[in-house]
């Protein structure tokens, strides 16, 4: 039988661990860490020869203090040194964590990104956060956010149910960028905008097609004329504890929650995304960039 003195012991040092683990998921990991995590595969409907290389950031969650617009810019500049030929952002350009942070509007955040830059483009796709951060969006029951606006004010293509044709040195490729399936928060529930059937109708040739989508419930129906989607929402959990991640935002729960999925032979990669959502922590899944090598 443990002692008063040992039982007090013990539970000192819980605390303290606690307090220990607390700190560094707060203070360390979504502040001062960053991976750079590299994908290479040639996935289904990909032309023999055709190398393609893309870097890829979601989930930013741009706010005060976790991510600033200076952390942003320095975070670009990083996404330019990794030579992709384009840049792909998977959207949750906006923070919801109205309790403990201050939020950042919309042109701030696009003028904090626009200094990415990549030969074949930016292109982009709007998540739930900036949706429902947009209160006339939400009020009105738009089509677009004030970040759709602002981010093709900087430059970039900002999809919305679209898919655009690219000429990457001679071999055509399509990014088909599906419009969020969280988009409205009524008191009635949620109701998305996504309409894949209506954003691959726009693809007119058999080039591939590479589809944007920020969350990942949508892969069951991506058809095989997909070579890759690309997904962002979960942030791997944000919490990983050593393998069981307690939230996962997605329907399929741990079916989509990070890296690399195939399933009948098609492939969708999700990012861990950089910012925070809910609580401004992270545990063993820190922010990161991913590099995708095609080809």
């Amino acid at each position: 039988m443990i002692g008063r003195r040992a039982f007090m012991k013990a539970l000192g040092f819980g605390a303290t661990g606690m307090l220990a683990l607390g700190s560094y998921a707060v203070g360390v990991e979504p502040l001062m860490r960053l991976n750079t995590t590299r994908y290479r595969l040639k996935p289904r409907n990909w032309p023999e020869g055709f190398r393609l290389k893309l870097v890829v950031l979601a989930d930013i969650h741009a706010c005060e203090p976790w991510m600033p617009p200076a952390r942003v810019a320095r975070l670009c500049e990083y996404a330019n040194s990794l030579g992709g030929d384009m840049i792909l952002l998977l959207g949750d350009y906006l923070s919801h964590m109205t309790l403990v942070t201050d939020h950042l509007p919309a042109d701030v955040v696009a003028g904090a990104l626009a200094g990415l830059k990549a030969p074949l483009g930016i292109h982009a796709v709007c998540g739930n956060h900036d949706w429902w951060q947009d209160k006339k969006a939400q009020r009105y029951h738009l089509k677009e956010t004030a970040m759709h606006r602002e981010l093709r004010k900087v430059g970039f293509s900002a999809l919305s149910n679209q898919s655009i044709r690219i000429d990457a040195g001679g071999q055509g490729l399509w990014i088909a960028g599906v419009e969020d399936q969280l988009a409205y928060l009524d008191d009635d529930g949620i109701t998305g905008l996504d309409d894949l059937s209506k954003t691959l109708d726009q693809v007119t040739d058999d080039a591939p097609v590479i589809v944007l989508a920020h969350e990942p419930d949508i892969f069951p129906v991506v058809p095989d004329r997909v070579s890759l989607t690309l997904s962002g929402h979960t942030h791997g959990g944000q919490v990983n504890l050593f393998g069981w991640r307690p939230i996962v935002p997605s329907e399929y729960g741990a079916r989509y929650v990070y890296g690399h999925v195939v399933e009948e032979g098609r492939d969708l990669i999700i990012s861990g995304g950089l910012g925070c959502s809910g609580l401004p922590a992270r545990f063993l899944q820190p922010p990161e960039v991913v590099v995708i090598e095609l080809g």
